[in-house]
C-alpha cells in the first residue's frame, strides 16, 4: 500500500509539474516571442540555442546529483528554484529580455527533467516488465499532461494574459516540490565516495560509449532530435506564417499531440516484449521521422491536427521504450548520470539545427525545412537497422544486466525545458 502512495504521488507530480511545463513553454514562452514580439526566425532560433545550451548545463549537473542524492531531492530542489524562473518571465518587455530570462528557466529546469526520467528504477526494481510499466506510466502521466497543459495555456491567453500562463507553472512546480517530499525510496550506499563531481559525469558519459547498446540508444536518441530541432525555432512561423493562425492554435494542436502521446505510452505496455529491443528502438525513431512528415506537410489545419495525432502515438510509445533500454542496460548506480548523458545528447541534437535553420527557412521556406527534418530522421534510422540487429543478438548471448536501482549515495533525481 505504501508503495502505491508514493507511485501515485510521483505519478501526480510528473503530472502537474510538466502540464505547467507546457503551457508556460508552447503558450508563453513561444506565444510572447512569435506573436507579443513579432519576433524572426533567427531571434527564435537565438532564443532556443540558449535554452538548449544551458539546458544541457542543467542536465549534465542534474545527472551528478541524481547519483549522489537520488530522484527525490534533485527535483524537490529544481522545482522550488523553478518558481521564481517561472515568475521572472512574466517580466520580459523584448525578446532580448525573453532570452535573457529564458536561460535561467531551462537551467533549473533541465534537472527537473532529468530527476523525473529516472524515477522509474526506484519504484520498479530489477523487473523488466515492472520497468517498462513504471515508465508507460510516467510517460502517461507526462503525456496526459501535453493534453492538458498547452490547452490550458490557450484558455488563460483567450481570457486574461499569456503572462498569467507563467504564474500557473510556478504554481504548479510548488505542488510538485511538495507531493515528492513525501516519497519514501531506498538507495544503496555511495561507491565512489572521493570522486568529484566532474569525475562522475565523465565517468557516466565513458560508460554510456563503452557500453555498444547505451551509445546506440544514446545516439538514436540525438538523431531523433538532431532532425527536430528547426522546429524548436520554426513551428511557432509555421502556425503564424504558413498557417495563418494566432497564438492560440499552438496550444490546441499540441493538446492534440499530447492526446496522441498518452495514447503511445499506454500502447507500449500491450505490444509485443520483442519490441524493448534496439530494432524496435529503430522503427519508432523511423515512424517519428513519417509521423512528422504528416503534421507539417500540408497548410490545412484539419490535417495537421490528424497528424499531430499519428506523431504524438509514435513520440509516445519512443519516449519510455528508449528510457527503458537505457534504464535496462545502465550499470549499477549509475542511472542518473547514463540518463542525464542521454538528455545532453537530446539538447545537442536539437542545437545543431538552429545554425541553419533560419538560413534553410528563408531559402526554401518553413514547412520544406520541416519536412526535410522529418525525412532525415527516417532516413538514418532505416540505417541503423544492421547495427540494431547486431545489438539485439548480443543481447540474447549475454546473461541479463542488472536494472540500476539506486544512485551513488543516498538518493534522487532531474529536469529540461518542457520536462
Amino acid at each position: 500500500m505504501a508503495r502505491k502512495r508514493d507511485i501515485a504521488r510521483v505519478i501526480a507530480a510528473r503530472y502537474l509539474s510538466r502540464a505547467g511545463s507546457e503551457a508556460a513553454f508552447f503558450v508563453g514562452v513561444w506565444g510572447k516571442a512569435a506573436f507579443d514580439f513579432k519576433a524572426t526566425s533567427t531571434q527564435i532560433a537565438a532564443l532556443m540555442f540558449v535554452l538548449s545550451t544551458v539546458s544541457i548545463a542543467g542536465s549534465i549537473i542534474g545527472g551528478v546529483l541524481v547519483d549522489r542524492y537520488g530522484p527525490r531531492r534533485v527535483l524537490i530542489g529544481a522545482e522550488i528554484l523553478f518558481v521564481p524562473a517561472s515568475l521572472a518571465i512574466a517580466l520580459a518587455g523584448d525578446i532580448r529580455s525573453l532570452t535573457a530570462l529564458v536561460a535561467f528557466w531551462g537551467f533549473v529546469g533541465a534537472p527537473v527533467m532529468t530527476a523525473g526520467a529516472s524515477f522509474a528504477p526506484f519504484l520498479a526494481g530489477d523487473d523488466e516488465n515492472e520497468l517498462r510499466k513504471m515508465n508507460s506510466w510516467l510517460e502517461s502521466a507526462g503525456s496526459a499532461a501535453f493534453i492538458t497543459g498547452p490547452a490550458l495555456g490557450s484558455l488563460i491567453v483567450h481570457y486574461a494574459n499569456v503572462d498569467w500562463v507563467f504564474f500557473i507553472d510556478a504554481a504548479t512546480s510548488l505542488i510538485a516540490a511538495l507531493l515528492v517530499a513525501r516519497t519514501i525510496l531506498v538507495y544503496p550506499k555511495r561507491i565512489a565516495a572521493h570522486e568529484n563531481a566532474f569525475t562522475e559525469f565523465r565517468n557516466g558519459i565513458s560508460a554510456a560509449y563503452r557500453a555498444r547498446s547505451l551509445r546506440f540508444y544514446v545516439l538514436a536518441g540525438s538523431v531523433v532530435w538532431l532532425g527536430f530541432g528547426a522546429f524548436s525555432a520554426l513551428e511557432p512561423l509555421f502556425y503564424r506564417d504558413v498557417l495563418k493562425t494566432g497564438v492560440e492554435s499552438i496550444g490546441y494542436m499540441n493538446s492534440l499531440f499530447g492526446g496522441g502521446i498518452l495514447v503511445g505510452a499506454l500502447l507500449l505496455q500491450r505490444l509485443p516484449k520483442k519490441i524493448v529491443s534496439a530494432r524496435g528502438l529503430c522503427l519508432a525513431v523511423a515512424l517519428t521521422g513519417l509521423g512528422s512528415i504528416a503534421y507539417v506537410g500540408t497548410a490545412d489545419i484539419r490535417v495537421v491536427a490528424a497528424g499531430a495525432i499519428v506523431w504524438g502515438i509514435v513520440i509516445g510509445v519512443l519516449e519510455p521504450l528508449l528510457r527503458t533500454l537505457l534504464h535496462r542496460d545502465s550499470p549499477e548506480g549509475m542511472v542518473g548520470r547514463i540518463t542525464g548523458t542521454a538528455q545532453v545528447h537530446r539538447q545537442a541534437g536539437e542545437l545543431v539545427p538552429l545554425a541553419f535553420a533560419p538560413w534553410l527557412a528563408a531559402m526554401f521556406g518553413v514547412q520544406v525545412t520541416l519536412i526535410a527534418g522529418g525525412v532525415l530522421v527516417s532516413l538514418v534510422a532505416l540505417l541503423a537497422l544492421a547495427e540494431a540487429s547486431a545489438i539485439d543478438r548480443e543481447a540474447r548471448l549475454r546473461p541479463p544486466v542488472d536494472v540500476a536501482i539506486a544512485t551513488l549515495l543516498t538518493a534522487d533525481e532531474p529536469i529540461s525545458p518542457n520536462r
